[in-house]
């Protein structure tokens, strides 16, 4: 299972880190929300741990831009603060749990694990492979598998698709998007990526059931019509 921690007092991201390791994840440290969240858009994770006071971008605005792009991933806040108006902000964003310091690494584990267990989240079932109406799709090697063949997509087009399918039937954030996978969202930015949508369009066209709507004000939604 891949881990996500951000975490700026630098003793502590080492030990949580360490710790994590030894039980077995594999965890990327990263020091402020910002690179988190760009740490988050260059690879698949399954879990994320966040600090709420952080330099760049603080846990809570970190965890907004990531549920307008993923709304499923378990998000676990840790805090200094024990104050119950915090609480519930972290769980309006949509934080799984919220653990304050100190606190023990058991603790910190238990949390995990009974998260997974809510989530039904395990190694077994990381999707490395999606069905698009009838294309299979691959995004860990960029893959989409047309009757045509093979096609190897560019990073942002995966980047992109991905995000479209892992928000199958909901609506993908057009500005958080952009954010995610510019890095700004800026005019030039968003032509951009319209073009890219196009791009998208075009590959999936063989399969007529599948569309990718505009919704207007707010960004796109991919849906396959006629799916049980």
């Amino acid at each position: 299972m891949n881990i996500l921690l951000a975490e700026d007092d630098t003793n502590l991201g080492e030990l949580l880190s360490s710790f994590l390791k030894n039980k077995g994840y594999t965890v990327d440290l990263t020091r402020n929300g910002k690179l988190a969240f760009s740490q988050f858009n260059m690879k698949h994770y399954d879990f994320c741990i966040f600090d709420v006071m952080m330099p760049e971008m603080d846990g809570f605005t970190l965890a907004k831009e990531i549920r307008e792009i993923d709304k499923k991933i378990p998000i676990l806040f840790l805090t200094a603060k024990a104050m119950k108006e915090d609480k519930l902000e972290g769980f309006a964003i949509g934080a799984d749990d919220y653990l304050t310091k100190p606190f023990s690494m058991e603790e910190l584990l238990a949390r995990i694990t009974a998260i997974m267990r809510r989530s039904d989240i395990t190694d077994a079932n990381v999707e490395e492979k999606y069905k698009i109406g009838t294309i299979d799709y691959e995004p860990t090697y960029r893959i989409l598998h047309l009757k045509e063949g093979e096609k190897k997509l560019t990073t942002k087009e995966n980047q992109l698709l991905h995000l479209l399918i892992k928000n199958k039937n909901d609506i993908l954030d057009r500005q958080a998007t952009l954010r995610a996978i510019w890095g700004d969202d800026n005019y030039f930015n968003g032509r951009s990526m319209d073009v890219y949508i196009a791009k998208i369009r075009k590959l999936l066209k063989e399969d007529p059931r599948i569309e990718i709507m505009n919704v207007h004000g707010k960004g796109f939604k991919l849906v396959i019509k006629d799916e049980e």
